[in-house]
């Protein structure tokens, strides 16, 4: 059975979903005003990782990545292009796109817009109003009354005194406590028309944290199973969202919360801040997206995943191992996946125990080795069925051994125009020449494989 890590009860339980068989999931998305950075790699490729394995085990699943289109950076940053912001967030969009399907994920089953959703983001303050937890402060905005709502905290861990004690900041816009926080921002004179919106309370637009409540309740129902992102949303985003929707719906919100952990830079946090900040395109200019795709997996998704070069060229030798044996041994054909083979079941008990691809990706280099050593097309068709269910393998071999980064330029003729060099070179008995030849192919990553067959080669 699987079991999930809880970060509500901070223990691992075992998955029930409310309707059986079926799965309802809802992961915070990107604020699209720059490109995506490596956190937002991870959290798409994790929960990408979720979804294929809840399909794998026979749910019925419907995920949705909320896109948050109207916020304060968004509005800054198109006020400085000088651009509308929906031509900023289609534009932004298009490249978050570009970046998720060249790492292979999967496309969310739902993809709301917060601009779609104003209507019901309305009409959950109102009910928030009408039970009491929400008021109207001084400088117009609608706040949520943070010390009326009885279960504030229980998904960080701490009281609401606890939280107050770590304020560093006096109470600002009129609001009643520090950690009251905005449901409806009042319009501001130098905002732009397209980020106003008619409203109860007045023109305006809604707070962050209320719009994926009102998202995930339109798409998945007041009550549902998952809610993921990454762990610099537990607190306060995630929490704010329990508060809001249990207090505007009065059940409970979401039964398992997942939060995926950081990324650091050569064992620094990654901020702009400190200049280790990269970018998808920044990364993927260097390795391939399957490599990247590889190194977020290879790692379990609550640990901190550490970026570097050795990193990454380490995970690149290491899928290319498990693709040079799929290019050695051709996979049976019409091969089906069989859960109680041992290799199968140890895959599936590593993904069933909180999505440990760690270990399931171990059982992908015992099957290479298997495969390398008995020649055997079942290993192989069972090494890239496997691969497949993480998004892995699905490459002709080949290709992936000799492809380089996105937008690489192509050398292949060029290498292949010297490995027929060397063979020249070893026909006229010139061995220093193909020696030569052969060296510096590798100085330059290119490494040579002499088969039955001729001469093969990889990106080293």
């Amino acid at each position: 059975m699987l079991k999930i890590h809880n970060s509500l009860s901070r223990q691992k339980e075992q998955f029930t979903p409310i309707d059986p068989g079926q799965v309802r999931m809802y992961v915070c998305g990107m604020t699209v005003y720059d490109y995506c950075h490596l956190g937002h790699a991870r959290v798409m490729v994790v929960f990408d990782m979720v979804a294929r394995w809840l399909r794998a085990s026979d749910y019925q699943v419907t995920y949705v990545r909320n896109i948050t289109d109207i916020d304060d950076k968004i509005i800054k940053r198109a006020q400085e292009n000088g651009e509308s912001i929906r031509a900023l967030t289609d534009r932004f969009i298009a490249a978050m796109h570009e970046d998720a399907d060249a790492l292979g994920v999967l496309r969310p089953d739902h993809e709301p817009r917060a601009t779609e959703f104003v209507e019901p983001m309305q009409k959950l303050i109102g009910n928030l109003v009408h039970n009491g937890l929400a008021y109207k402060a001084g400088n117009e905005d609608m706040c949520y009354a943070v010390r009326k709502f009885e279960g504030y905290g229980k998904l960080s861990g701490k009281s609401v005194d606890e939280l107050r004690a770590g304020e560093r900041v006096e109470v600002a816009g009129g609001k009643q406590d520090p950690l009251d926080f905005v449901l409806w921002k009042h319009a501001r004179p130098d905002e732009p028309a397209e980020v106003k919106w008619e409203s109860p309370w007045g023109l305006g637009r809604p707070g962050w944290h209320i719009e994926c409540s009102a998202m995930s309740s339109e798409l998945l129902g007041e009550h549902f199973d998952i809610h993921g992102g990454g762990a610099d949303l537990q607190f306060p985003h995630h929490e704010n969202e329990i508060a809001q929707s249990e207090g505007a719906h009065q059940c409970s919100f979401v039964n398992y919360w997942m939060h995926n952990g950081f990324v650091r830079v050569d064992d620094e946090k990654m901020s702009k801040s400190l200049g280790n900040f990269f970018t998808i395109r920044d990364v993927l200019k260097e390795y391939a997206p399957e490599v990247v795709r590889f190194f977020i997996l290879r790692a379990h998704y609550r640990s901190p995943l550490n970026y570097s070069d050795a990193h990454l060229v380490d995970a690149r030798h290491a899928l290319s191992r498990l693709y040079t044996a799929l290019r050695n041994v051709e996979p049976a054909t019409g091969f089906a996946l069989d859960w109680s083979q041992p290799a199968a079941a140890r895959f599936k008990m590593a993904m069933d125990d909180d999505f440990n691809t760690a270990e399931a990706i171990a059982v992908l280099f015992d099957l290479a080795n298997e495969v390398n050593r008995n020649q055997s097309p079942e290993a192989a068709a069972q090494l890239k069925a496997l691969g497949g269910v993480l998004g892995l393998l699905g490459q002709v071999p080949q290709a992936f051994l000799q492809g380089g980064a996105e937008g690489a330029e192509d050398d292949s003729a060029a290498i292949e125009a010297r490995i027929a060099a060397r063979i020249e070179a070893k026909k006229a008995k010139n061995f220093a020449e193909a020696d030569r030849i052969r060296a510096e192919l590798l100085a330059e990553g290119v490494a040579l494989e002499d088969t039955p067959q001729g001469t093969i080669w990889r990106r080293a």
